[in-house]
């Protein structure tokens, strides 16, 4: 069974609060997590050295138990990089 093309292979954070994201289907795609910093649940992404944590993990971006974002999203919303 093939897994979707939205799950994320790999990320790559930058400084600026981009995250250079490889998907499942081998598109290469920039998502800006910037208007993620206004929302409650991601505060924690204000502090760069902890946002720079990214990891792809479970098929999406995660930096902690508490905190990812949904793969699906990262798909639609990201542009290629």
């Amino acid at each position: 069974m093939n897994n979707p093309a939205w799950v994320v292979k790999d990320v790559k954070p930058q400084k600026d609060y981009i995250l250079l994201i490889t998907f499942e289907d081998g598109s290469k795609k920039k998502y800006d997590a910037r208007p993620l910093l206004q929302k409650e649940l991601f505060s924690k992404l204000n502090n760069i050295s902890f946002f720079m944590q990214a990891k792809a993990q479970y098929g999406t971006v995660t930096w902690d138990d508490d905190t990812d974002i949904a793969p699906e999203h990262l798909y639609e919303v990201s542009v290629p990089a």
